[in-house]
């Protein structure tokens, strides 16, 4: 902490880090820790808060624009200690007095889901609806930069220590509602989070199952032929020996020497794994240690002092520099045959020999700074050790059961994580164990995956529990296809995501309070949750109707006009408050929605083997949405990983980076057509930065969704204000999108798409979209008849009606009244009359 930023006596210390938070420290000896601990990386924020000091009747008084704090001098109490969270007068809680728990925590996130059917407690988070929060640090470990550790050489130049003292030691966050600025500024002092590679951002393919070398291949070679994208192979357990153990050395569990009857050629697999386009994960359980039947025995024996013949076992003893240094590098020796980072399944507790030192957090630091080395790009796949755990990513959030309880929890733990700063979450897509087969739950499972922060199928060793598509039936193979196939097409979304996540502190996923703290609605839809800069996702977590054969989300939009991200229906939000909603969407797909203006870029999909393809595409497709303007700066990279850049801003990591800048002009005054109407202007600018990054050519698709269709000569297309031929366009009325595609443009030059006259937004098919629903209702036809008829007669006068009203009627209640019609299928077509 900077000593302008420090109010201090003989037993306490309060630093004002920032004008809402407070870090207060008592110690009986008088010490103070300034070093690093497992969660704070940095106290100094390079800015002087502004606050007054005042001693009036025995009470030291800090005062900041944001909080007002009162202190004795005396330890730590409830009557001794206070502060009063300023602007927040619509909460009674706005008073932290020490030792008070929290009432309306936001909740952040937990250690695992090991064998969670359904909502499990979660940890604090650093925000609140009252307006604070507090995280207690007294008990963590120190950083200490060393180059011994009792006596020995100590292989990582900085080493985790305890506390040469006792001290309370607690951050308090108060600010407010401000709560994107508050995980922000968690960011700033517990570090930032860590950009992903690539691959990361794909599909993983993950099973506990014992695999043959040639059975694991010829499964990846059958996802390619069926297009299926994977990005990440997981192989589980069975790598390694489990069974041919002699009992007197204990379990199969920890093992580290390759299962040569299932794999004879390690080596080759993971060479063809590569070729593939795959990147390669192990899982390691360490907890028992290095044991004499084990390929690297002998070499970390003798490290830390064994003799190899006694064939005594070598602890797991993390607090040990020698066994550390023998275990990584045993580590080094299968990573140079190919293995490309590790899936630490740690799930024996939280002792070590250091008091203090939880072994899980010491795995994932240990193994994050050691797959950084040499220049290479981090990463660990691993459970969450407790706050700071984003600076290990990814997060493995254990064995969950198969049912809809587990499904319907994890939208909201997911976000929430968010709120502890924890954005790369890796659930067991499609469930773990246990539970039972149900399709539907499958097909959910999956849309949910491709929209979470990282998409890892998984599934036990039961012969029926695989996730392979084609195990299931036609409509649900189709739906869990588009959606792996849907993620991959979203990596440069995703990836600009990465940059943002890296560098301004704004993690992939949001709860919806975040943008509308003081908006109640934001807080009573716990499923829903913001997708980066421009998608908002209402998951489908419940079987779908059988009547209506569509699921339903609870829904709230707020203000502003919203699109179908897939069909372009559009969706009216005119009051400030936001509108809730019942959606209601086939097996097919789940709702997600574009707000007006927004820029989704996506790439094309390669055939064969160009199907895993990981490079910056050379063929993209950018989803625009009518009604608003709109930006989107894509960033890609060359894929090298820059440790200095973590602490730079966007547009300051130098040549690693290259920038695409898009922009929508939904009317543009400056170009008019004969009659006065302002045209539409999608603009793309020459790329900036390491231009060598991306292709020296594009071929680019806009696809502008939600909008009437319009005379192709009405489009002009240029490239750096040269007109531009062999531009093909088309339009889908079943989705509402007019395509414009231009191939071959330079990445150096600048590509306009100029609709004369301007798009029109297209009206929403209320009668197609009324007649599909009926079309599959399980109901009576005789009802289908009335119900449609009463449509054609009166829903579109009612419609117009209806749009002076500021709740939705109940369609139940009137229209549909008479024609004993199933609730959820009334709920459906109430969504089609009443969207915009």
């Amino acid at each position: 902490m900077r000593a302008s930023s420090i109010v201090q006596g003989d037993h306490w210390r309060i630093g004002i880090l920032t004008e809402s938070l407070i870090r207060f420290e008592w110690s009986d000896s008088g010490e103070f820790e300034d070093n690093p601990t497992q969660m704070v990386v940095s106290r100094d924020f390079g800015t002087q808060p502004r606050f007054t000091v005042t001693h009036r009747n025995g009470l030291l008084i800090i005062d900041t624009p944001a909080l007002y704090i009162t202190y004795d001098g005396k330890p730590f109490s409830k009557e001794g200690l206070s502060v009063v969270i300023k602007g927040m007068a619509d909460t009674q809680f706005n008073t932290w007095h020490y030792g008070d728990e929290p009432k309306h925590n936001l909740k952040g996130t937990a250690r695992t889901l090991d064998e969670a059917d359904g909502e499990i407690a979660l940890g604090d988070g650093v925000i609140s609806r009252d307006g604070w929060a507090v995280i207690d640090d007294s008990a963590a470990n120190v950083i200490v930069l060393t180059d011994e550790v009792n006596g020995k050489p100590n292989p990582l130049g900085a080493w985790i220590m305890p506390r040469d003292h006792q001290e309370t030691d607690l951050y308090f966050f108060g600010y407010g509602r401000r709560y994107s600025e508050a995980v922000r500024d968690f960011y700033r002092l517990a570090g930032p989070t860590p950009l992903l590679p690539r691959f990361a951002l794909g599909n993983w393919w993950s099973r506990y199952y014992r695999y043959t070398q040639d059975e694991y291949l010829e499964l990846m070679d059958r996802f390619k032929r069926e297009g299926i994208p994977f990005t990440t192979s997981v192989i589980d357990m069975d790598w390694h020996r489990v069974d041919d153990i002699d009992p007197k050395y204990g379990s199969g569990w920890t093992g580290y020497s390759w299962n040569r009857q299932l794999f004879p050629d390690h080596k080759a697999l993971l060479h063809d794994l590569h070729r593939r386009g795959l990147k390669v994960t192990l899982n390691v359980h360490p907890r028992d240690g290095v044991r004499a039947f084990e390929d690297d025995y002998r070499q970390v024996a003798k490290r830390v002092g064994i003799d190899p013949a006694t064939e005594e076992a070598v602890e797991f003893d993390l607090t040990n520099p020698d066994f550390v240094s023998a275990y990584l590098d045993m580590h080094h020796r299968l990573e140079a045959e190919g293995v490309d980072f590790w899936w630490l399944d740690w799930q024996q507790g939280g002792v070590t020999r250091q008091p203090g030192l939880d072994p899980l957090w010491a795995l994932n630091h240990l193994h994050y700074l050691d797959s950084g080395r040499g220049h290479g790009w981090p990463l660990t796949f691993s459970r969450y050790a407790g706050p700071g755990s984003h600076r290990y990513p990814v997060g493995f959030s254990g064995d969950t059961v198969v049912t809809w309880k587990s499904l319907q929890f994890q939208p909201y733990f997911t976000a929430t994580a968010s709120n502890i700063g924890y954005g790369w979450w890796s659930h067991d897509i499609g469930g773990h164990m246990c539970g039972y087969r149900d399709e539907h739950l499958e097909a959910r499972w999956y849309q949910l995956g491709a929209f979470s922060p990282i998409n890892r199928l998984h599934s036990s060793n039961s012969q029926f529990m695989g996730k392979e598509p084609w195990n299931f039936s036609a409509d649900v193979r189709h739906a869990m296809v588009d959606a792996l196939r849907l993620r991959h097409m979203m990596l440069p979304y995703l990836y600009t995501m990465n940059y943002r996540a890296a560098f301004e502190g704004m993690p992939l996923v949001e709860p919806m309070y975040w943008a509308d703290p003081n908006n109640p609605q934001a807080y009573e839809v716990p499923d829903e949750f913001r997708f980066g800069t421009q998608l908002l996702v209402a998951p489908i977590v419940s079987d779908d109707d059988d009547s209506a054969r569509l699921g339903r989300a609870d829904a709230w939009l707020p203000q502003g006009e919203w699109y179908d991200f897939f069909d372009g229906r559009r969706y009216g939000s005119s009051n400030p408050s936001g509108r809730r909603l019942e959606v209601w969407r086939a097996i097919d797909r789940i709702p997600v929605f574009a707000q007006a203006g927004g820029i989704v870029p996506l790439q094309e999909l390669g055939d064969g083997d160009a199907v895993n393809d990981l490079d910056n595409p050379q063929s993209l497709r950018v989803l625009v949405f009518p009604g608003a303007n709109g930006r989107f700066a894509m960033i890609e990279d060359d894929g090298v990983f820059v440790p200095s850049a973590q602490s730079a801003q966007i547009g300051e990591s130098d040549i690693h980076t290259a920038t695409t800048r898009m922009s929508f002009n939904w009317r543009d005054a400056g170009r008019t057509d004969a009659d006065g109407d302002s045209s539409s202007l999608f603009t793309v600018a020459p790329v900036e930065g390491k231009t060598d990054a991306v292709p020296s050519q594009r071929d680019w698709t806009m696809v502008f969704r939600g909008v009437a269709d319009v005379n192709p000569v009405d489009i002009g297309v240029n490239i750096d204000d040269t007109p531009c031929d062999g531009v093909e366009t088309s339009y889908d009325a079943r989705t509402l999108s007019l395509s414009v595609t231009v191939r071959q443009v330079p990445s150096s030059a600048g590509l306009n798409v100029a609709i004369r006259g301007g798009l029109h937004i297209a009206d929403n098919p209320v009668e197609h979209d009324a007649l599909n629903v009926l079309m599959h209702a399980q109901m009576p036809y005789g009802s289908k008849e009335h119900a449609m008829r009463a449509i054609y007669e009166q829903g579109v006068r009612a419609i117009g009606a209806l749009r002076t009203f500021k709740t939705a009627p109940s369609f139940g209640d009137g229209l549909f009244a008479a024609n004993g019609m199933p609730d959820a299928v009334i709920g459906a077509l109430t969504e089609i009359l009443l969207r915009d």
